[in-house]
């Protein structure tokens, strides 16, 4: 079933079908953790319907609790299906909400300001990029295949931001890049691992991944990223283990061993290790330094952050096999330390 999943989230992306709408429970789930860095900001939802989104019926509903500036969001005007909108015969539109008026603290139609845009209403486009730089966070959902693009201009324009995507982007090289640097994220994720997306496309999926009773398509392989700070990210991964040689080989191709669920990475090893993907999800920068990636055949010194000591395949590889992604850390709590030193001795 996960392989279907991954299968159907890529085969989305290669089409450019990137018309997923986040429900509103997991948007409640999210931005529970995040309340203190609102207060006197401007957010910005700049890709989605503001008619339809669950975004802007979150902050718009919770404008005062919130204590936020300014709420504003645009949509696409769907002349294709590249981006979001579905309503082909309307415009791109802006709405912006400053709070409640009339006393009643529910945002009313007479509250909400609705202006239809020049252009098409693309984040790339100017009157977009006017919106963007006024704002403080932006908080949506973007089109997976324009991630990379799309994450690109945040950090262009240095906005804070909280955004769903494909856990694939963290082995792009921009998005590891940020990773790596400590200048993007992952947030707390979806509850049990779980994204429940609205979609147009509900029949490109398969059994078992769409739900026709729900309407809601179900996808393994999401998760929110981030550059504001929360709690989680700065707890300790609790470690049991032990090194021994004999349960932590070392790969073929890099001075570094293999530990392939991350809630068994030893507690007395300094030296480098490889960790799936998953990690990040646990991910402490006070407790851990990210060393580098491997995720490809092909080797970028620059990505992977070790030495390669093999000959063609950049992969890990373990006895000629591969370990699939890695990501190569470090324990900061032992750098320098007597037991890592030990630990890594034959």
């Amino acid at each position: 079933m996960a392989k279907n999943l991954n299968k159907n989230l890529h085969s989305a992306k290669t089409n450019k079908k990137d018309e997923f709408y986040t429900q509103l429970a997991d948007i409640e789930n999210e931005l529970k953790h995040y309340k203190d860095h609102f207060r006197g900001k401007t957010v910005f939802c700049n890709c989605d319907d503001p008619r339809v989104s669950n975004f802007f019926h979150y902050f718009s509903h919770r404008f005062e609790s919130l204590g936020l500036k300014k709420l504003i969001a645009t949509c696409y005007k769907n002349q294709d299906v590249d981006l979001f909108s579905t309503h082909e015969s309307e415009k791109a539109v802006m709405l912006v909400y400053e709070g409640d008026k009339n006393g009643d603290r529910v945002p009313s139609a007479e509250e909400i300001g609705v202006t239809p845009l020049q252009g098409d209403g693309d984040f790339r486009s100017a009157e977009s990029i006017a919106l963007l730089k006024e704002a403080d966070i932006v908080v949506t959902n973007p089109p997976f295949s324009l991630f990379r693009e799309y994450v690109a201009q945040l950090m262009e324009y240095d906005k804070k931001f909280l955004i769903v995507g494909s856990m694939n982007a963290i082995t792009y090289k921009e998005i590891f890049t940020l990773i790596k640097e400590n200048k993007l994220w992952l947030g707390y994720g979806f509850a049990a691992g779980n994204a429940y997306f609205k979609t147009p496309h509900e029949k490109e999926f398969a059994t078992g991944v769409y739900n026709p009773e729900t309407g809601l398509v179900k996808f393994r392989n999401v998760h929110w990223f981030t550059n504001l700070d929360h709690s989680k990210r700065h707890e300790d991964l609790d470690l049991y283990k032990t090194y021994t040689p004999e349960e932590y080989p070392k790969y073929d191709n890099y001075d570094a061993i293999e530990v392939s669920k991350t809630k068994e990475i030893p507690a007395d090893y300094a030296g480098a290790m490889g960790v799936p993907i998953t990690f990040l999800d646990k991910y402490n920068p006070d407790q851990f330094e990210i060393v580098g990636m491997s995720a490809s055949a092909g080797y970028n010194a620059e990505i992977v952050g070790l030495p390669f000591l093999g000959e063609k395949d950049a992969r890990p590889l373990l006895n000629g096999k591969n370990t699939y992604a890695r990501v190569f850390i470090k324990n900061k709590k032992l750098q320098g330390g007597e037991a890592g030193a030990q630990s890594q001795e034959p």
